[in-house]
């Protein structure tokens, strides 16, 4: 019996890895001979800097940096174990969890640090590098960390502006002069799950900016910001960014990669199953148990279970999903080599029981969920499984 264990995090109570040893521990207790193979992954967005430098025995720096509303933050970026390979997690540097729930403001909030990171890393040799798009706190468009990397972002009087979504609006003219020149020689991958355009209902705004705290009228307000900057992008670069499909990730950065950046953009998910060799560690799996905080019809767009799913139905190995709680529209996922779609809340629970359990709910799930599918195994070969 061979099993593959493959999830993503489960945001707010298990990284990825942590996932991974509570199934692994599940499954032992219901078969302690089981061959597992442990493969925590992501989808591009926050733990995905972990997943690829774990998988790839690489290494992570430490940088101080901007954070998002301009206090100094300690992020860093990863190595792969090739030694040549940078990965920039936005999050590490831009993201919500460095910002008090209560302080979230997109109007405000920057990229800047992002850029630090990559200048840091430009400053250390690096040319080749991985950007995972996801879980920020901004909706600036990207400007800071353009801002960081030397672009100046000029008003009608020819001053500087500040940073923050809001800022946007007082855009005259772009100067590419002191722009960073290495960024030309270097090669970007985006790993996004994002293809939102920039602005407009489907825009960063309207899709994302809610959950970085902005109200219906800080929606209207930034969407309008973002489409005067595309305008001042599309004068200087020749590109249109409004209708393009990714820019609006992670709060509008996805565009200024594709506008200022020799960059290209992939799934997240497909970027992590390269680099971690899935492929390979499924053959001859009979099993696959994937999950993630929050399963529903999203998921089905490109997120970790959709891809791992995916991935293991061309080797013809059902897959199983764990989540920590199940939204709507999932019957969608059943096309993909989705077997089971399972909540590991066992009983009636407060979230803060639930994610001070996680660990051990998951576990539980794991057990359940193998002695049932291994006894139908069982009862329709008629031999037993070990």
């Amino acid at each position: 019996m061979k099993i593959v264990i493959a999830p993503d995090s489960f945001k707010g109570s298990l990284s990825a890895v942590e996932a991974t040893k509570a199934i692994e521990r599940g499954i032992h207790k219901a078969f302690p001979d089981a061959v597992t193979v442990s493969l925590p992954v992501a989808d591009g967005g926050e733990g995905t800097l972990d997943t690829l430098v774990a998988a790839t025995n690489g290494q992570k720096v430490p940088v101080f940096v901007t954070g998002p509303l301009g206090h100094k933050v300690e992020a860093e970026y990863g190595i792969l174990g090739d030694g040549e390979t940078c990965v920039i997690e936005m999050a590490k540097a831009s993201g919500i969890p460095l910002i008090p729930r209560e302080k979230l403001n997109p109007l405000k909030a920057t990229t800047f640090g992002t850029g630090e990171l990559i200048k840091q890393a430009l400053d250390d040799g690096f040319r080749s590098f991985i950007l995972a798009l996801g879980g920020s706190a901004t909706n600036d468009g990207g400007a800071g960390m353009l801002q960081a990397l030397g672009l100046s972002l000029l008003d009608e009087e020819g001053n500087k502006i500040s940073t923050g979504g809001a800022e946007l609006t007082k855009v005259s003219s772009i100067d590419l002069s002191g722009f960073d020149k290495r960024i030309q020689g270097s090669q970007f991958l985006i790993a996004s799950d994002v293809e939102n355009p920039l602005v407009g209902p489907r825009g960063a705004s309207h899709v994302f900016g809610p959950q970085k705290g902005a109200t219906p009228e800080m929606v209207l307000l930034l969407d309008a910001c973002l489409a005067h900057w595309a305008d001042e992008v599309e004068k200087v670069m020749g590109i249109s960014l409004h209708d393009l499909p990714g820019a609006g990730a992670a709060g509008g950065i996805g565009g200024a990669f594709q506008a200022f950046f020799p960059s290209r953009m992939r799934r997240g998910i497909d970027v992590i199953i390269e680099y971690t060799g899935l492929e390979t560690a499924l053959k001859g799996a009979d099993l696959v148990i994937t999950g993630e905080g929050q399963v529903d019809f999203q998921t089905a767009s490109g997120k970790t279970p959709m891809g791992v799913a995916q991935t293991a139905k061309v080797q013809n190995i059902p897959t199983v999903i764990l989540a920590g709680s199940i939204g709507t529209g999932i019957d969608v996922l059943y096309q993909h080599g989705i077997v089971s779609v399972n909540s590991i809340i066992n009983k009636p629970m407060t979230l803060h029981e639930a994610i001070e359990n996680a660990a051990d709910l998951l576990a539980q799930s794991a057990e359940q969920v193998v002695r049932s599918f291994f006894f139908y195994q069982t009862f329709k070969s008629g031999k037993v499984v070990q």
